[in-house]
């Protein structure tokens, strides 16, 4: 009767998901919608956390100080995505730990994104800015909020709670 049950039940899944293996199409998933997945590396070393200034034409908060990372390609995993980011904008190699926060918001370019922050440790030291990005500064963690963006407020205190 087991056997019967199992049979039924794999039968029932194939014929709900006939292609099991079929990488969905992200157009049928978002329907239109023009929305990705973000990730950012909050690098920390020896109580501070690695800061990139945004080159003053990014389309996206020119200017400001951010976090390495970005958007991810939809055959990467969230880790692989943010490894190939902060390389990409920063040359460090990094080892992705825990994720800190989820953040949803929509960009000035109406592109709607979910971001996901990730806790890092470089296992390189060379950085290297990529032509995104024009300055790099490590930021104590002591320091008073006003001293990073709003939007890394909850970052900073989940990453505090680990302590």
């Amino acid at each position: 009767m087991i056997e019967i049950n199992n049979f039924l039940r794999h039968s029932m899944i194939n014929e709900i998901n006939p292609v099991r293996n079929k990488t969905p199409d992200p157009e049928e998933i978002s329907n239109g919608i023009n929305w990705g997945i973000g990730v950012k590396a909050v690098i920390i070393d020896v109580g501070k956390v690695l800061m990139i200034r945004r080159r003053l034409n990014d389309p996206h908060n020119p200017g400001q100080w951010d976090l390495p990372g970005g958007r991810i390609k939809p055959t990467e995993s969230p880790q692989d995505g943010l490894i190939r980011e902060t390389k990409e904008e920063s040359n460090l190699n990094i080892k992705v730990i825990f994720p800190l926060d989820v953040q949803h918001f929509t960009r000035q370019d109406g592109q709607i994104i979910n971001l996901i922050f990730f806790l890092c440790k470089k296992i390189s030291n060379d950085i290297k800015l990529s032509e995104e990005h024009t300055e790099y500064k490590w930021v104590d963690l002591t320091e008073p909020k006003s001293e990073f963006p709003e939007w890394l407020y909850q970052v900073i205190d989940n990453y505090l709670l680990t302590l």
